[in-house]
């Protein structure tokens, strides 16, 4: 059985455009959280130490949800809103979970 997978990391874009790009990425959030079954957390939030950067942050069931939620229809819709702005440098790496437990 595969594990699940968290997607974690940043992206940059220029000052002038992040405003931009998080507000689309509100929207992508909820859709794929509603509708999405195998997404088990997606977020993605303005970095407060950097006018640029926006963190990253997703956890998946399995690697074929997330390969799914690439051709998703608001993935599709995502990429359109941001298309044309310039994202400066991203840093994503997905970990494929060997064991999860609760912190206490």
């Amino acid at each position: 059985m595969a594990g699940e997978v968290v997607v974690a990391g940043w992206m940059d874009y220029e000052p002038g455009d992040r405003a931009t790009v998080l507000k689309a990425l509100v929207e992508l959030g909820r859709r794929t959280r509603e509708a999405e079954p195998g997404c088990l957390d997606y977020a993605m939030t303005a970095d407060p130490d950097g006018e640029r950067r926006i963190r990253v942050f997703e956890h998946w069931a399995s690697q074929q949800a997330l390969d799914e939620h690439f051709a998703t229809p608001h993935m599709k819709d995502f990429r359109a809103a941001v298309a044309g702005l310039t994202r400066v440098g991203v840093s994503l790496t997905a970990h494929t979970v060997a064991e999860s437990r609760p912190m206490r």
